[in-house]
């Protein structure tokens, strides 16, 4: 008998769909600020606004539509 604990997902794991391209490059987008140390959301907008994607509706990011579209996204 194995000492490995049962598979499940987490919450955040069950998805009604793939993600879009849109939060995939959103997602990798995020991941590259974070390995370059940017933890801080004010820093976090900035790299946003210079590397992409652009905020919805292709506006620039701020903190306020970056709260609201994470919100979105984990919804």
């Amino acid at each position: 008998m194995s000492n490995t604990p049962p598979l499940y997902n987490e919450t955040h794991q069950h998805r009604d769909a793939t993600p879009t391209a849109y939060e995939n490059l959103l997602g990798d987008s995020i991941e590259r600020a974070f390995a370059q140390g940017l933890h801080e959301i004010e820093p976090l907008i900035d790299y946003l606004n210079k590397a992409g994607p652009a905020g919805p509706n292709s506006q620039p990011w701020t903190v306020e539509t970056f709260k609201a579209e994470m919100a979105r996204l984990g919804a």
